[in-house]
């Protein structure tokens, strides 16, 4: 027999990279039957399982796989925060090493993992620890579905308070998500597929500065996906300020885009709200804020601004969060606060890697 040689046009795959098709090829070029990766796709996908764990795959496979087409994930650090049912971790995925930040929560009801789909972000929002990184590299459909994996693994080492399975996936971690639309579509469909996680996209959440193209695209290509939209202001001058972008898509760009995919998934959609001490908390700004929102039947999440050493303000003082959420309700708006996680472990996206980073502990 001839076994092929595979040959990629950049670092050899990690195997998340790799579909059940190119699986079946990759092992096929090893003198492997289809079944056999028809095995290990479900094994990596359905069970989260490291090769270790494959007993129905022989020791001399597993040993293979270890070395020639390794799973990519590495936990260079973790804190733990709320008796550890949140859990920080800074991860080094892929071929490439790229390292990103992954947090994962679990509640009475829920556990859900924030990931990453990039490394740093261009935005360019100041308060933003990310933001204030710049952008490093766009992670690949594999590297991002990579995060889901371990997290839905970690996630049966929660305390028993939590369901110690994971329940929802948000992308709201490193990065802009549809400034790396295609690999996060595609991250997507691999959570969603079938013969492996078959997670559900209705239980994945979608975050964005308000990319108009991409929540276009969104909607026609994952019309269950939620989407969660960053307003953090409802004027074009405050809003150009705090999320650059505007300038590129203002606020009633963003609406209509929103409306749009309102229509098409025939969802409700999210504003998120950092909420900045005397700089959007205003009543003015609620009172602005609220029509935006009745408009598009959407749900309002304020979250207090996690500070940074890169941005000189704080998050608002409880009695404003209270008074910002009146102006709100009594408008008929539906809107939460959220329920701040691990703030003594670094919680604002991007700090923990800007850590590293300030100690020269990586160089990515």
């Amino acid at each position: 027999m001839v076994l092929r040689r595979l040959v990629y046009p950049g670092p050899v795959p990690t195997a998340y990279d790799l579909t059940q098709e190119q699986l079946t090829d990759h092992l096929a070029a090893w003198g492997e039957p289809a079944f056999r990766a028809k095995q290990v796709y479900a094994q990596l996908w359905k069970r989260s399982a490291r090769y270790e764990e494959m007993s129905d795959v022989s020791p001399a496979l597993r040993d293979r796989l270890v070395h020639e087409l390794p799973l990519g994930v590495e936990v260079l650090d973790e804190r733990l925060a709320d008796g550890g049912a949140t859990r920080k971790s800074l991860l080094k995925l892929g071929a490439k090493g790229h390292i990103v930040e992954v947090v994962l929560m679990g509640y009475a009801q829920r556990v859900t993992v924030c990931i990453s789909s990039q490394v740093g972000c261009g935005m360019d929002c100041g308060f933003c620890a990310t933001g204030q990184m710049g952008l490093m590299a766009n992670l690949t459909a594999g590297e991002i579905a990579a995060q889901v994996v371990w997290a839905r693994r970690e996630a049966a080492h929660l305390p028993e308070t939590t369901p110690q399975r994971l329940t929802n996936v948000v992308f709201m971690g490193m990065g802009e998500p549809l400034a790396n639309y295609n690999r996060v579509r595609d991250a997507i469909a691999r959570l969603n597929d079938p013969a492996g996680m078959r997670l559900g996209a209705r239980h994945v959440t979608v975050s964005t500065v308000g990319l108009v193209p991409g929540i276009r695209r969104l909607a026609q290509d994952h019309p269950q996906a939620g989407l969660a939209v960053s307003l953090h202001a409802a004027t074009d001058e405050l809003r150009d300020e705090l999320v650059p972008i505007n300038r590129t898509y203002p606020l009633a760009k963003v609406e209509a885009a929103m409306d749009a995919w309102r229509w098409k998934t025939r969802r409700r959609p999210s504003i998120e709200w950092a909420m900045i001490d005397a700089t959007n908390d205003s009543d003015e700004q609620a009172t602005l804020l609220a029509p935006i929102a009745l408009r598009l039947g959407a749900h309002v999440n304020l979250i207090p601004l996690n500070p940074t050493p890169g941005w000189p303000t704080q998050p608002s003082p409880p009695e404003r969060i209270r008074g910002f959420v009146r102006v709100l309700k009594d408008a008929g708006v539906n809107v939460t606060v959220r329920d701040t996680r691990g703030s003594d472990i670094d919680a604002a996206c991007g700090q923990l890697r800007w850590e590293y980073d300030r100690k020269g502990a990586l160089r990515a």
